[in-house]
């Protein structure tokens, strides 16, 4: 997927506590790059077709991704696009 091209723009990304406590920069960085070509990583199919849909009607975007550790992140853009937030799920 890394080959993928862009899909939307994510705006001013940022990343909770939570995020940068089990993941390292580059970690995040790979995760952001997954996010926005259109892996979804690990969601169900309904939040893959929700995605899908919200690139053509500007809703809000949902990853989900597991790293090396074991650890789950959510990645989570904005309707508005103006912002992309890393976070852990008990941070939500």
């Amino acid at each position: 997927m890394i080959d993928a091209p862009i899909r939307f723009q994510p705006g001013t990304v940022v990343a909770t506590i939570g995020a940068m406590r089990v993941a390292t920069p580059h970690q995040l960085r790979l995760l952001l790059d997954r996010h926005v070509r259109g892996d979804w990583g690990d969601v169900c199919e309904d939040d893959r077709e929700a995605n899908e849909e919200a690139l053509k009607h500007g809703s809000r975007v949902f990853s989900s991704y597991i790293i090396e550790s074991g650890e789950k992140l959510w990645v989570i853009t904005e309707a508005s696009r103006q912002q992309t937030t890393v976070l852990t799920p008990g941070e939500y």
